[in-house]
């Protein structure tokens, strides 16, 4: 009887999980399932393995889990100009990036029915070149819609507690983030807020400079965050079913009322992104508007503190918030911080920038794979399946040298639009392949298929 095809690959540094350190290894997959058959702790040779057998020697390259970012704007359809799912996919892999979870908006029209999700997928398939999930949206009028949307395959919701900046995606108040918890009581799907409100306590910019970065920061202080998280900490009281996330906090001062809510066993789980952790507010130049996200990136001593709640584990793990725009409204011409779009382009440079970092602070890769791949994966419901490298996991693994340098230049931009604010940095982290479901879709700087091989999670 034939054997079936099998991928083999071998490094000295193959890391499984967060549990233990890397160490030398083979992992063998089934190519037809697309799943880890055996993890072995030898490096097998060619000489080992059948003909038929398709080998990688990744030398003392890390074979460690594809990343799981758990939260991605793609913008298709609608805004297919601003961000597509061949694009945004196709920069996921050039990042090691083997699963992303898509949010409900910017799209048009946006995730909060049955309906919208299959105009959602509908627009997807065939497109996407790494697997793809998707989240559900709460806004004021689709309370009777969650439910359907849980059965329908969704792997949270997310809402805004401010505006959020398109009108089809309206913010929700206290009493309809009541109503939905109560629809998600009888569920295990999990809860994220966009967690700024404005309880009267926004500055107004008259008289300021538009171009000075301190400007925006005026407008968007940290008692947005924190206002809205006492909210979010007072109703996961009230509800202790439901599970609820904070999305990329930005507010250090956020984190004792944190801390002590999870000392107190409140269901609460808290992300924060590589913008946060790698820029502060001290360097941002005049107009120089790619570095506007809400909330905002601030000064060098909140940042320390996110790395220090990253550490402990008051923060679960980091994710991109990739949320790109089409150049125009980001009025780099203008320099204009008050105008311009808020949102960071960073889909493919999840690894170097937050390795970059990490590494000065004694950081390990152990630390970095819990952070952006086995801790988010459990988050949407996918632990044991992605996230980790096991028996009878997908094989989604990334292939990277962490301690190689690279130069972020637009030509190797793969993300639609081509701004950022990691433009000319030098960060350590180079990718060298990805495989998704054993299949190879990045190698040696460019795409590895023609053919879009991933898969809707639905």
């Amino acid at each position: 009887m034939p054997i079936a095809p099998r991928l083999v690959i071998t490094s000295s540094r193959v890391l499984r999980s967060p549990a233990a350190p890397a160490s030398p290894g083979t992992i063998v997959v089934d190519k037809a399932s697309g799943k880890v058959m055996e993890v072995l702790d030898i490096i097998k040779t060619r000489e080992d393995v059948s003909e038929e057998d398709e080998y990688v020697d990744a030398g003392n390259n890390v074979v460690m889990p594809g990343v799981v970012d758990a939260h991605v704007h793609i913008n298709e359809p609608g805004r297919t100009d601003w961000e597509g799912f061949a694009t945004a996919t196709k920069a996921a892999a050039a990042g090691g990036v083997t699963t992303l979870i898509d949010m409900p908006l910017n799209s048009i029209p946006p995730t909060t029915t049955v309906e919208n999700l299959h105009v959602k997928t509908d627009a997807a398939r065939g497109q996407t070149y790494v697997d793809v999930g998707f989240y559900g949206g709460v806004i004021p009028t689709n309370v009777n819609d969650l439910v359907p949307l849980v059965k329908a395959g969704v792997k949270g919701f997310k809402c805004f507690m401010i505006e959020s900046g398109v009108d089809e995606f309206p913010c929700v108040n206290e009493e309809e983030i009541k109503a939905a918890m109560e629809k998600f009581q009888e569920t295990d799907s999990v809860f994220m807020f966009h967690a700024e409100m404005d309880c009267g306590d926004v500055p107004k910019p008259e008289g300021m400079d538009p171009k000075a970065y301190n400007t925006f920061l005026h407008q968007r202080p940290q008692v947005l965050e924190t206002n809205a998280i006492r909210t979010i900490i007072k109703l996961a009281k009230q509800y202790p079913k439901v599970r609820c996330h904070i999305v990329h906090l930005s507010a250090s001062d956020a984190l004792p009322m944190i801390r002590q809510a999870r000392a107190e066993g409140v269901k609460l789980t808290v992300e924060t992104c590589p913008h946060y952790l790698s820029l502060n507010s001290e360097i941002v130049p005049e107009g120089a508007t790619e570095y506007k996200c809400c909330p905002p990136i601030r000064e060098n001593e909140n940042r320390e503190k996110l790395w220090e709640a990253l550490k402990e584990g008051t923060i679960d793990y980091v994710v991109s918030d990739h949320s790109p725009c089409v150049v125009e409204l980001k009025l780099m011409d203008a320099g204009d911080f008050v105008g311009a779009w808020g949102g960071i382009g960073g889909l493919q440079f999840g690894i170097p920038v937050v390795w970059t970092e990490a590494r000065r602070r004694g950081c390990t890769i152990q630390d970095l794979t819990k952070w952006q791949s086995f801790n988010t994966a459990r988050q949407v419901g996918l632990g044991g399946v992605k996230g980790s490298i096991e028996v009878g996991a997908d094989a989604d693994f990334v292939v990277w040298n962490p301690d190689e340098t690279f130069v972020i230049r637009k030509e190797i931009i793969e993300f639609k639009n081509k701004v950022t604010p990691y433009m000319g940095r030098t960060l350590h982290g180079v990718v060298k392949e990805t495989y998704v479901r054993g299949q190879r879709v990045w190698s040696q700087g460019k795409s590895a298929s023609d053919v879009a091989l991933g898969k809707l999670l639905l």
